[in-house]
């Protein structure tokens, strides 16, 4: 089953002297995080978000009840959350978090070559998936048509089409 709360981001510093904190997104845009009223710290703490912005690729964010330089130093290295159900995902997307070790099973060689251990997000053009092979390699394929088939959610599958060269 799904987790209900999802990491969204790390409290990473401070802004200013109004209690301000610097927020590093998680979610595919920082953007992301400016859409949320309500966070979280953990599955029972809410936070309500006063206000937030993207600056720098960071997230300046006042959340109520930090309101000096100090509350926000306490909230350094903390993680914020987001409940899924606050989220409207386009119906051929999915979490991250949804889909780590999945198995992956690649079509053009008809076996199960590894297991998802990390998606990359940092490529501008795509998404890459990071598959541990069973002999300790690592397996680099984009998350992307024409690579990508089908993602079974309820068998824990990732089915793709390699080509040649990119797994052997």
């Amino acid at each position: 089953m799904p987790k209900k709360f999802l990491e969204a981001g790390k409290i990473v510093g401070t802004h200013g002297v109004r209690g301000d904190l610097k927020v590093q997104s998680w979610c595919d845009s920082p953007e992301v995080l400016c859409d949320f009223d309500t966070l979280y710290l953990d599955e029972k703490t809410p936070v309500t978000v006063e206000k937030a912005q993207v600056h720098k690729n960071v997230v300046l964010m006042h959340i109520k009840g930090i309101d000096t330089v100090e509350a926000a130093e306490a909230m350094r290295n903390k993680v914020l959350h987001l409940d899924r159900e606050d989220v409207e995902l386009p119906e051929d997307l999915v979490f991250i978090q949804d889909i780590m070790g999945f198995k992956v099973f690649d079509l053009r060689v008809d076996r199960v070559i590894g297991r998802i251990r990390d998606v990359l997000t940092s490529n501008p053009a795509h998404d890459m998936y990071e598959i541990a092979s069973e002999d300790g390699r690592l397996i680099y394929i984009p998350a992307i048509k024409p690579f990508l088939k089908e993602i079974d959610m309820e068998a824990g599958v990732i089915y793709v089409e390699s080509i040649e060269g990119l797994i052997e």
